[in-house]
């Protein structure tokens, strides 16, 4: 297919990129034939895929809005995606002009349009980087720039965990940020499960669709996402279907398990 003008030289169009099907399930532009091939696939064996990407994206505002409410004013955003509607700096930054934002994602695509979207903005900015590398993001010269960890952050790892397999030691990498978070720092997480669902032969489809990425899914039950918040106190209601973290009516929580992904904010104290 031909590389449209916004798509660096770097990437190959013809593989699919898990932050590109995320984009499609949003409604996005920033998506190549690949990857709406891998996601209508995605579609085909789980048809609550799109329903799977908005409530998470929901979740994603509400855990923003609650702690800006509290008073959190640095969040660090890894694994942030393609830009979308109801960003976290422009919630944050809503609440207060002065909260700062970093974003990292390692899909060239997301780093790019967020340049784009953040162009202008001293307080919010975007780095390549790659989850399963703590220590890169925290000494990176934008995020030491940006943040000052002697203060509270917000660390959010949303609708990223399901693609870092145990192998690659997640307990470690969360280990890693929570020793640079001060008190009153915020864990802000979720991801796939199916915890209490039927088994209906989904999870193996969703995995054979996953493995045309360079990213396969990890799914793992609530109690396994509950321990990778060791560490932190968890804020009511807990881990929990992302519908039910929270909703703005009780209608939104409604069979809330077809969102596939549960998730939690969890608080640094001391």
């Amino acid at each position: 297919m031909q590389r449209p003008d916004w798509a660096p030289d770097t990437i190959d169009i013809e593989r699919p990129s898990v932050a590109r099907m995320y984009d499609y399930y949003l409604g996005g532009s920033h998506n190549f034939a690949a990857d709406r091939a891998a996601a209508r696939a995605m579609v085909e064996a789980v048809p609550e895929a799109p329903l799977m990407a908005q409530a998470n994206r929901a979740f994603l505002r509400r855990a923003v809005q609650f702690l800006a409410d509290s008073g959190v004013r640095q969040f660090l955003d890894i694994g942030s995606g393609i830009p979308t509607v109801g960003n976290v700096h422009e919630i944050a930054q809503r609440i207060d002009p002065e909260s700062r934002v970093i974003y990292v994602d390692v899909d060239p695509v997301a780093v790019a349009h967020s340049r784009e979207i953040l162009h202008g903005n001293d307080r919010a900015t975007v780095i390549q980087e790659d989850l399963r590398r703590p220590e890169a993001i925290l000494g990176h010269p934008e995020v030491t720039k940006l943040l000052d960890f002697s203060q509270p952050v917000a660390v959010m790892i949303v609708a990223v965990l399901h693609f870092i397999p145990d192998s690659d030691r997640p307990e470690e990498i969360l280990r890693t940020l929570r020793a640079a978070l001060a008190p009153g720092s915020h864990l802000v997480m979720s991801q796939a499960s199916d915890d209490g669902r039927r088994e209906t032969g989904e999870r193996a489809e969703a995995e054979r669709v996953y493995r045309r990425t360079d990213n396969q899914l990890w799914i793992r039950s609530r109690a396994e996402l509950t321990t990778l918040f060791d560490g932190f106190e968890l804020v009511d209601p807990g881990v929990v279907w992302v519908p039910q973290w929270r909703p703005e009516s009780p209608e939104q929580a409604e069979n809330a398990e077809q969102a596939v992904f549960m998730g939690g904010v969890g608080r640094l104290g001391g």
